[in-house]
């Protein structure tokens, strides 16, 4: 098991959350490093078992061997046809530790990253015919300006999108670093590693569609958690934690409270744990940098 794969964000308290039954099943829709699914076996007794997710190739080096551990390599949007296929229907409790992980952050030939020079790639499941550079190189200024503004919220996503159009027209863009270089004029003095920050994750929540992944997941959770089960999901921007906060609230990503049609009552499908998020302690922001936009929910199902 890798630490340096990635370093489990709010460990303690995504266990905590959980309410861990010994004979239970569970589910790590984010398998990574394999810190969280690691610890939750820890709790688990010989009957207990956990299915973990993830679509990165990279992740299958962090594999457990343990008999009650099933690793499953798919996006996680698919959870419910997966969980089928094992004859799981119901869990008591799901876990999702969002975004990104330090290893794909790390892997400078990956694209992730604004500190390393590399390909336009940005694809989380390597086999994915979609890549920041099939994006930039073919989306229109229709679609890019969508793109940076929706999952990026930059200011000025409309400028950006028509350099990067009146660019590829004299060039194909390939790198990261060219693309740094390209963009300049869009840049904020003194804000640059914010302004790229956003711009990247724009494109990687397109490139992974993780917007729609996300929403996919959520929905199934609801009728995948027994009544009594634990929802446990970190995100670390608000547009996942606005889906996690809906799902939460109302049980469906839109965040439409559903009524009874007789007496008009608002149904409700999670108990909130966390009436707000819990976000990391100082000290662990000092360990792990990476963990300072986290926001941790939890919720039980009713």
């Amino acid at each position: 098991m890798s630490n340096t794969y990635h370093i489990p964000v709010l460990l303690q308290p995504c266990i905590d959350g959980l309410n861990i039954k010994p004979n239970g099943v569970y589910v790590d829709v984010t398998f990574g490093g394999g810190g969280h699914s690691k610890e939750i076996l820890k709790h688990l007794s010989e009957k207990g078992c956990l299915f973990s997710f993830d679509q990165d190739e990279d992740a299958k080096a962090n594999i457990p061997e343990d008999k009650r551990f099933t690793f499953i390599p798919h996006n996680f949007r698919y959870i419910s046809n997966y969980l089928k296929l094992y004859g799981v229907t119901q869990v008591d409790g799901i876990l999702g530790d969002l975004g990104v992980s330090s290893h794909q952050f790390d892997k400078g030939e990956r694209g992730f990253s604004t500190r390393f020079d590399g390909e336009l790639d940005m694809r989380m499941n390597q086999k994915s015919e979609l890549s920041a550079k099939k994006i930039l190189n073919n989306y229109d200024v229709k679609q890019l300006t969508h793109m940076f503004k929706e999952y990026g919220e930059v200011d000025n996503a409309f400028k950006l999108a028509n350099i990067i159009i009146e660019s590829r027209t004299n060039q194909v863009l390939e790198t990261t670093h060219q693309f740094k270089e390209l963009i300049k004029p869009c840049t904020p003095k003194f804000e640059e590693s914010r302004y790229l920050a956003k711009v990247y994750q724009a494109i990687r929540i397109e490139v992974n569609q993780e917007m729609e992944s996300l929403k996919e997941c959520l929905t199934q959770c609801v009728q995948l958690i027994k009544p009594g089960g634990r929802l446990v999901m970190m995100s670390y921007h608000s547009l996942e934690d606005r889906l996690v906060k809906n799902i939460i609230k109302t049980g469906n990503a839109e965040g439409k409270e559903e009524k009874d049609l007789v007496f008009g009552k608002v149904t409700r499908f999670f108990k909130s744990i966390t009436s707000k998020p819990i976000t990391p302690s100082e000290e662990e922001i000092t360990k792990n940098s990476r963990a300072r936009s986290a926001k941790l929910r939890i919720a039980e199902k009713i």
